[in-house]
């Protein structure tokens, strides 16, 4: 399992959200680029890249994003409002090694199942859930659609890969949701990433012991920027569990 250290983007900034509020937003520096070479020289094997702007209002960070992308050499991945193809495609054009879609996945489903069509091994679909239910538009909408449908659902599409997030533990550092990870990961057979509340490096242990079930990613945001511990720390609990 590797440890994906998370920059969320808003403003051009690098944001953490609580719970995916915007008023519970904390700035933790104003150059992502910067940022993502900090995470790169810590050791960092991917980076997650999430364009609040785009995801929330429906204005992409393109720019700041790309250059992100451009700022490291390894792998980076990129969600939040990719609802349309072409917004997919400029970033797999820029170097993106993988494009994560979330709302599209209910509202344009043509979408994914055109993208995963191009980039089989390069496309995620984000699973964002409140109380099972699946959250879209920056979180700001609940549906009725179950996680478990969905996961169902993109399977039969070819999706190979979900991200799994827990919109309540989102920021909170109360822990993951670990009964829903292990739910998602029996039930889909996908590879999963997993998200949301990680706190300690116990959470990573945690979550690493359900790599036999598929989960071999694991998002951290907050914990690793309030320096609860260092991404070394988090990558050598998870090769312990």
């Amino acid at each position: 399992m590797i440890v994906v250290p998370a920059i969320d983007i808003r403003g051009g900034k690098v944001v953490r959200l609580k719970q995916g509020e915007l008023q519970r937003e904390q700035v933790y520096g104003s150059d992502p680029s910067a940022v993502a070479r900090m995470w790169e020289g810590e050791g960092a094997a991917r980076l997650h890249i999430v364009d609040l702007d785009a995801a929330i209002s429906g204005k992409p960070q393109f720019d700041a994003v790309a250059s992100v992308i451009e700022a490291v050499s390894i792998p980076v991945e990129v969600g939040g409002g990719l609802r349309a193809l072409e917004n997919a495609m400029r970033y797999r054009d820029r170097g993106a090694d993988r494009v994560i879609f979330g709302t599209a996945a209910v509202a344009s489903p043509g979408v994914v199942q055109q993208a995963v069509m191009l980039w089989p091994a390069a496309v995620a679909v984000a699973l964002d859930a409140r109380e099972g239910k699946v959250a879209l538009a920056g979180w700001q909408e609940i549906t009725t659609v179950d996680v478990l449908e969905l996961t169902a659902r993109v399977a039969g599409w070819g999706v190979q890969r979900i991200q799994y997030t827990d919109v309540l533990r989102d920021g909170t550092l109360v822990g993951p949701n670990l009964v829903g990870i292990e739910q998602v990961a029996k039930h889909s057979g996908m590879r999963v990433t997993a998200a949301g509340g990680i706190s300690s490096l116990d959470d990573v242990r945690n979550v690493a012991a359900l790599e036999s079930l598929g989960v071999d990613e694991l998002v951290v945001g907050k914990a690793l920027y309030d320096k609860r511990f260092t991404l070394v720390e988090a990558q050598e609990a998870a090769g312990e569990a």
